[in-house]
């Protein structure tokens, strides 16, 4: 691929897809993704911050990950009011729901727990590691929409967060069913993030209240409230 060839590409893509966010394409076998400023109209413009600024900020965001070794997308091409990124695997949201087996969905989700606690060992974090944010492809873990100030002081606190979303997202997504999310969890103990996940457990004690208030929602409530109670009990129950 020369980039002189895939910008031609890039080019055309821009002219017949004017106003369009995200459109995808395939070139030399490969998969890509092509995003664009927002384009605001009427109120819009007064409740939103300005699109063109909010795209530099996410290509400046994802080039000084990548330079710190995150593993996020590559940015192959930007320019003015756009970028384009390599496709790095179907979000794990969506492998939950592909026709493969119990098995496959559980070696997939075992390696997002260690691809978000490699990512909190290089003293990065995600901002909301939800599942729809983490994708997977051939064993490669990839995070996507990072919301994360990497320049805060208090990391680790960002990083407690992400953790907490997480377990969140994957009761939210999966459902009740300890038996399958409590793999995945030890699986990002295991891979260093033992340390968090015990700081995570002491700022969940001061929490553990709200189990009589969400309790008795844990299977009637809201699909982002049944999750508090699986997350609460987690950090109970476990040692």
């Amino acid at each position: 691929m020369t980039v002189s060839s895939l910008q031609h590409v890039i080019d055309k893509l821009l002219v017949e897809n004017q106003g369009e966010r995200i459109v995808s394409f395939e070139y030399q076998g490969r998969k890509y993704w092509l995003k664009q400023a927002e384009r605001l109209t009427g109120a819009m413009r007064w409740l939103k911050s300005q699109p063109q600024a909010a795209l530099q900020l996410e290509i400046l965001t994802l080039t000084q990950l990548a330079e710190s070794g995150a593993p996020v997308p590559k940015l192959v091409a930007s320019g003015e009011g756009f970028l384009v990124l390599a496709d790095v695997g179907m979000p794990i949201s969506g492998w939950l729901n592909a026709d493969i087996s119990q098995a496959e969905k559980q070696a997939i989700l075992c390696d997002s727990a260690a691809g978000l606690a490699r990512l909190h060992q290089k003293g990065l974090a995600h901002g909301r590691p939800a599942l729809r944010d983490i994708c997977w492809e051939e064993g490669d873990v990839a995070f996507i929409d990072f919301e994360a100030n990497q320049q805060d002081s208090d990391m680790h606190k960002q990083q407690i967060r992400d953790l907490l979303v997480y377990i969140h997202s994957l009761y939210r997504y999966i459902g009740p069913h300890p038996e399958v999310v409590e793999p995945v969890i030890a699986a990002y103990r295991a891979a260093g993030g033992e340390t968090l996940w015990q700081a995570s457990k002491r700022e969940m004690e001061k929490w553990q209240w709200l189990n009589l208030l969400v309790a008795p929602l844990k299977t009637i409530g809201g699909k982002d409230l049944r999750p508090v109670y699986w997350l609460l009990r987690h950090f109970k129950q476990t040692l």
